[in-house]
């Protein structure tokens, strides 16, 4: 997908399969928001093998489905639930209802892997944690902007390392392009559909900072949202800003917006500045505008020893896909713990639910 259009770009990585053909099946359901496309690929490139597609869109589900060698289209959610096969759901529903699809899928003995954000109420979370005490499956989450994006890795991996030392500070910038408001689905202007826009892309931020700064726990100081130019879609938020505080003392300020401009070659220009105390790391993950080569997966290190520009596209993968498909195997936590995945969520959600409304 090309890199223009937000909602349905889908990172397309080297083949590193972590599992014989045939060993992992999973299926995906309800594909109303184009993240599925980067989910499927990701899975597929670690060795698993997509079985079955699901969505209430039939010509959509079946031109899915055509895109992956042994898919198959099917009429009823029933049939993946029902297959002992199965071992993972991916799905990318209306934001609202990925609580709900998730819920069924677990106590169908199914690990879930929804887009994010995974939640768009406190009480569906409530929910979720119950049923991953209850049934022993994982509720992950693809928090795609570290997940799938080489630069972001490669930064966690200098972190650990101790590149820059212990990280104090982590500021992320979300923009995003809305490109034809007509183009998308209604449910894209629906507040209690999509959860406002600090729960929706605020997420990927917030997921950032709690691993790059390694917090536990953490409190939202402040967290505003605003609906600056689009007075025709009332229940849209095109702005939204926050801070928050970790156990630790590292802090976090993000912004989202949806003002990228159409002269952007990328659908945002992403960025995340990570203050250590011997050193900082800057991310330009999807365009490097005012240069040549625009190119996104940029990284900047500066450290006790001089300036660094690395380019790491073709560097380091995207491990998470394989590590989870172990995890659903071993029933380990290499991928991502699901206390964080969780921590992410509740903290998006809390940021929304504080958020002072900028008129």
């Amino acid at each position: 997908m090309g890199r223009a259009d937000g909602m349905n770009y889908a990172p397309a990585g080297k083949p590193k399969p972590v599992v014989n053909s045939g060993e992992f099946f999973f299926a995906a359901m309800y594909l109303d928001h184009g993240h599925i496309n980067g989910m499927c690929n990701g899975l597929t490139e670690a060795g698993a093998v997509l079985k079955y597609v699901y969505d209430t869109d039939r010509e959509r589900g079946e031109a899915f489905a055509s895109r992956y060698p042994e898919a198959v289209f099917v009429e009823s959610e029933d049939i993946i639930l029902n297959d002992d096969s199965i071992s993972l759901v991916a799905a990318a529903a209306i934001t609202s209802k990925r609580c709900e699809v998730g819920l069924r899928c677990m106590d169908a003995g199914k690990d879930y892997f929804t887009d994010k954000a995974p939640f768009t109420t406190l009480e569906q979370l409530e929910m979720a944690v119950e049923k991953v005490k209850s049934t022993g499956k994982k509720y992950m989450v693809y928090y795609s902007e570290r997940l799938h994006v080489e630069s972001a890795i490669y930064a966690g991996n200098l972190i650990k390392n101790g590149a820059i030392g212990k990280v104090i500070n982590v500021m992320g910038l979300g923009p995003h392009r809305i490109g034809n408001p007509e183009s998308r689905p209604a449910w894209f202007f629906e507040k209690e559909s999509y959860g406002g826009i600090l729960c929706d892309i605020g997420s990927h931020q917030i997921e950032q900072y709690l691993y790059y700064a390694d917090v536990k726990s953490a409190e939202v100081t402040y967290s505003r949202v605003a609906n600056y130019n689009h007075s025709k879609y009332p229940g849209l938020e095109d702005f939204g800003d926050a801070m928050l505080t970790g156990d630790n003392g590292a802090t976090n300020y993000f912004r989202v917006d949806w003002f990228t401009p159409n002269g952007l070659s990328s659908w945002g220009d992403g960025r995340t500045i990570i203050l250590g105390t011997k050193g900082y790391i800057e991310l330009r993950k999807y365009v490097n505008i005012g240069v040549e080569d625009n190119t996104g997966d940029n990284l900047i290190l500066v450290d006790e020893t001089g300036e660094h520009f690395i380019k790491c596209k073709d560097t380091v993968g995207y491990p998470f896909f394989g590590e989870l498909i172990l995890d659903c195997i071993n029933r380990t936590e290499n991928a991502m713990t699901q206390e964080h995945a969780f921590l992410a969520a509740r903290l998006c959600l809390e940021c929304e639910l504080k958020a002072e409304r900028i008129e």
